[in-house]
């Protein structure tokens, strides 16, 4: 939002605003609609997200009306779950600072869409070890089996799986690996993850990897595919002092792009060692090159096949 537009009355704003329908992709299926249906001081800002109906189990609407109440439509738009309408002659009365706020948290919408489940974890958490507290348990127990495993399937056959419990919240990603160099480098980059917390991280969240069968944690669950080579399963353990009120925003806006994170590595680093092949075998090639003994009499044949020398 311009803010030379300032101190142009509202017709003039008006005239300098442009129409704008565009569609903007994002990662995990996430798709946004920004446009100006009905005039150009209208601006409606739409989401779709793969897993929303898996969302609205663990409260999403109530998160996203909490967090843009004042802007919801009460319909959303078409083939999209949550939509924002914003009257831009309403916030140009407003301070740069308060604007830029709304703007920021507008650009969070997805993040805010998938903490919907990780802030009800970190609740039950609460609960739990509150419950504990009285009961005075000390050490780990094992689990009542009737603790709930959040669910959410946010792409194509991969999972985000959270249970929460007295003394940890454990969140599980299960992800596809498409070729077996892409499961090489998964537990060359994990194997890094645990052994950074070793070394320096100490505060780090527990990282463990697991091929083809699930963790324990989920086993049973409905939908986790068990003894597929395809499959890897990463955890991550957070404990108490990761879960403190000062850092459970933090930590949500982390952990849920960790696949991302993990795969773009991945690929990077799979760019990089070509790149570093080509280069090694254009080296190669200028060795063999310069190795080849130079002809210092250059012959010719002749239709007979009789040779001569030229220049003699």
């Amino acid at each position: 939002m311009d803010d030379s537009l300032l101190g142009e009355s509202p017709e003039a704003r008006v005239k300098l605003l442009s129409s704008i329908d565009q569609v903007v992709s994002d990662f995990d299926n996430v798709k946004f609609h920004i446009s100006t249906p009905e005039s150009k001081t209208k601006l409606v800002v739409s989401l779709y997200i793969k897993c929303y109906k898996d969302l609205q189990k663990y409260g999403v609407e109530q998160l996203l009306d909490r967090e843009y109440g004042q802007f919801k439509l009460s319909t959303p738009e078409d083939n999209y779950n949550y939509s924002l309408l914003l009257d831009l002659e309403q916030l140009w009365e407003l301070d740069h600072d308060k604007r830029q706020e709304i703007v920021d948290n507008i650009a969070l919408l997805k993040r805010n869409a998938l903490a919907a489940p990780f802030e009800l974890a970190f609740s039950k958490f609460d609960e739990l070890a509150a419950d504990a507290a009285q009961r005075s348990l000390d050490l780990y127990v094992p689990e009542d089996s009737n603790t709930e495993v959040m669910t959410i399937n946010y792409r194509d056959e991969e999972s985000i799986y959270i249970k929460p419990s007295h003394d940890r919240v454990t969140v599980i990603f299960s992800t596809i690996f498409r070729d077996e160099t892409d499961q090489v480098f998964g537990k060359v980059f994990l194997q890094e993850f645990v052994d950074a917390r070793r070394r320096a991280i100490q505060n780090a969240p527990q990282v463990l990897y697991s091929h083809r069968e699930p963790p324990l944690e989920i086993r049973g669950v409905p939908g986790v595919r068990a003894g597929s080579e395809q499959v890897g399963y990463v955890t991550f353990v957070l404990f108490p002092r990761h879960l403190a009120p000062g850092r459970r925003e933090n930590c949500i806006s982390h952990i849920q792009t960790f696949r991302d994170y993990f795969h773009y590595h991945i690929k990077c680093s799979k760019a990089y060692m070509h790149s570093r092949m080509r280069y090694r075998v254009s080296e190669f090639l200028k060795v063999l090159n310069r190795a080849k003994p130079e002809i210092a009499d250059k012959e010719r044949k002749t239709a007979t096949g009789r040779r001569f020398k030229v220049g003699v």
